[in-house]
């Protein structure tokens, strides 16, 4: 009796498991994607930044000394521009956290007011700035609109508040009595004395911000580039397993001829075997 022959597995078999596995795959892929995505998407990058302490802290003792000088208040205010909330950052002379608009004791006063909006990713707006300089009653609208142009001369512009809100707001209100004396409203602030041993806060970078809000993007291209050698793989490997088989099947009909014509039976192309 001849040995039982184990049955051989389908190539249909074969090829489901594969597809099955690929699709898998796949759809691993796209799914991290879209988590990447969202997760960027409600990172917490759309909040606008407020002054750090140190800066706060540095910016009242300069408005404190020229207010005494000058008789007039100086400060700021740093708002979210899609917030109804109260301002993310306050300050002036009279200290960190006090405004000086309709305080007692400022009857006179000029303040920067900065309106930051970070937009979500999946808008197609750009991030943008509004910044204002207000004051008492007393100040005309022409010298408010002067001294708010002159903010641009200490490099002040839109993309500085973008890039760093609470380190632009801070900045432009020391620059505040400056401006004021150039439009007219104050005798110029007396000159203080200079501290040799004191260090100078470094200025922030203004490198760019593409990586704060499009991290999620850069991680998705990533992924659909992975997917994409993936395809190119698989390919490759199903074609290579193609010419394989194919040459399996010539190698196989090639034995089947030569053992054959060593049989002494004619070959089936030949006139003869007709």
């Amino acid at each position: 009796m001849s040995d039982a022959k184990q049955p051989a597995t389908p190539a249909g078999k074969k090829s489901s498991t594969g597809a099955w596995v690929f699709w898998l795959v796949t759809s691993l892929v796209v799914l991290g994607c879209v988590v990447a995505g969202l997760v960027n998407g409600d990172s917490g990058d759309d909040d606008v930044p407020a002054p750090t302490a140190q800066e706060r802290g540095d910016t009242v003792p300069i408005l404190q000394r020229s207010a005494d000088s000058q008789g007039i208040c100086y400060g700021w205010v740093l708002q979210d521009y899609f917030s109804y909330s109260d301002p993310l950052s306050v300050g002036s002379n009279l200290g960190d956290g006090i405004a000086v608009e309709e305080n007692p004791a400022c009857p006179r006063w000029v303040q920067v007011d900065a309106r930051v909006a970070y937009t979500s990713e999946s808008s197609e707006s750009e991030d943008f700035a509004r910044i204002d300089v207000t004051g008492s009653a007393d100040i005309t609208t022409s010298q408010l609109l002067r001294i708010e142009q002159g903010l641009e001369r200490f490099g002040l512009t839109e993309k500085v508040f973008i890039d760093d809100p609470g380190w632009a707001v801070t900045r432009a209100a020391v620059t505040l009595p400056l401006l004021a004396t150039e439009a007219g409203l104050v005798e110029p602030a007396a000159t203080p004395t200079v501290d040799a041993a004191a260090t100078p806060a470094p200025l922030p970078g203004t490198s760019s911000d593409l990586w704060r809000d499009r991290w999620g993007y850069f991680l998705a291209a990533f992924g659909l580039l992975l997917l994409t050698a993936l395809l190119v793989a698989v390919g490759l490997w199903q074609r290579r397993r193609q010419l394989r088989r194919e040459a399996e099947k010539r190698g196989a009909r090639a034995q089947r001829r030569a053992a054959a014509r060593q049989a002494g039976k004619p070959d089936a192309r030949t006139p003869e075997s007709r």
